[in-house]
């Protein structure tokens, strides 16, 4: 069974950042997608952003887009989620989320395999 273990969440002011991480335990993790995901109290769980398996190929969504960044290394089987210019709207728990193909993916339903989250809070 895989686990995802998710870190880095936390307290910060509107403007500040975080930097949060997921290791997977598993082999060949070069050769699976993983991607970020939120969700607020009361709200679905949202698309953040995706990487592809070799960390060539990356999508984001619109409103995290030029603040947020995805990154992986592979020889450590993690991957980071860096979060700048963070806005009391990007208030969630935060999810990894392991795909069993190497190609990127936007919908939950596409991953197979989820870290309990961590939480991330922004204050105004």
């Amino acid at each position: 069974q895989v686990q995802l273990v998710e870190s880095g969440g936390g307290l910060v002011q509107a403007g500040g950042s975080l930097r949060l991480s997921c290791t997977s335990s598993g082999r060949a993790f070069g050769s699976y997608a993983m991607g970020w995901f939120r969700q607020a109290p009361g709200k679905e769980r949202d698309f953040v952003a995706t990487i592809s398996g070799i960390g060539i190929t990356t999508y984001y969504a619109d409103s995290v887009k030029g603040r947020f960044t995805i990154s992986r290394a592979n020889a450590k089987n993690t991957v980071y989620l860096q979060m700048n210019s963070l806005k009391p709207e990007d208030t969630a728990v935060y999810y990894c989320a392991k795909r069993l193909l190497s190609d990127t993916a936007y919908s939950p339903d596409s991953y197979t395999y989820w870290g309990q989250g961590t939480q991330v809070t922004v204050s105004s």
